[in-house]
């Protein structure tokens, strides 16, 4: 059973542009993200999944320097690129990761995918935890009727939604605590602030620490969650549905 990772990630995100390439210690955003979600033991392959756009060869040249594959597909159906990428790569459960995830665990990655693989679901995913450590697990069967049946803009330019209206089977990895209004995703100047501290403080000295790691220094400098505490997680999907509208075959067909 093939599990592959695929990483969304461009240059061009509206709030804070050129963000997957920001500096954290001696690596840049992106490299973090790939680095820990290739060490989950249960994914068979970690790919990158970027755009055709000439400002996002600067991602395709960084990963494949690092020795990874990447994909070049649509920018604004981000369904799409991921639907492509898995069919060229004949994946049977893809592991979604966004390259906003700086943090992210590779043992919340395998917990997930052990789940999924175990229960035979359609979709995966982990309840409660911090926005930035969201990982999504769905098999192919499951992303190809999405992407064949999707018509709303907003379950375009995102991969899931429509999947869960679908899904005969939903499973989910729930946190022991509730952290989900915690934020350490990177979407905002004051998101980099919050994961700068983090990365000064605990990369130099520990370079695979774990969210336990990060959550017992936040428990610690309580302060610094203050910092972006006020932006709203599913501020993206928001604003993707104030502009929602349904698609024609021919609009799919551009966004593309």
């Amino acid at each position: 059973m093939k599990v592959v990772a695929i990483i969304q990630a461009r240059m061009g995100s509206t709030r804070l542009p050129g963000k997957v390439m920001l500096p954290l210690g001696d690596k840049t955003v992106l490299e973090h993200v790939i680095e820990r979600t290739s060490r989950a033991k249960l994914v068979d392959e970690t790919v990158v999944a970027t755009t055709l756009k000439m400002e996002d060869l600067p991602i395709v040249k960084l990963v494949s320097e690092k020795g990874f594959r990447v994909f070049a597909g649509s920018e604004k159906d981000v369904l799409d690129r991921y639907y492509q990428c898995a069919r060229l790569l004949d994946v049977q459960h893809i592991v979604r990761i966004t390259a906003d995830c700086p943090l992210i665990d590779p043992q919340i990655i395998d917990e997930v995918v052990k789940i999924h693989l175990d229960t035979r679901a359609d979709i995966t995913y982990n309840d409660r935890y911090p926005d930035g450590f969201d990982v999504i697990v769905f098999t192919f069967p499951i992303l190809k009727r999405t992407w064949k049946e999707a018509r709303l803009l907003s379950e375009r330019e995102h991969v899931n939604p429509y999947m869960f209206k679908v899904a005969r089977k939903v499973e989910k990895v729930v946190c022991p605590e509730d952290l989900y209004n915690v934020r350490l995703t990177l979407d905002r100047k004051e998101d980099y602030e919050v994961l700068k501290r983090i990365f000064d403080s605990i990369y130099a000295t520990n370079k695979n620490f774990s969210f336990e790691d990060v959550m017992d220094f936040l428990r610690k400098k309580p302060e610094i969650m203050e910092i972006n505490s006020h932006i709203d997680r599913n501020e993206g999907l928001y604003i993707s549905l104030q502009k929602d509208k349904e698609l024609t075959e021919e609009e799919i067909e551009r966004l593309t």
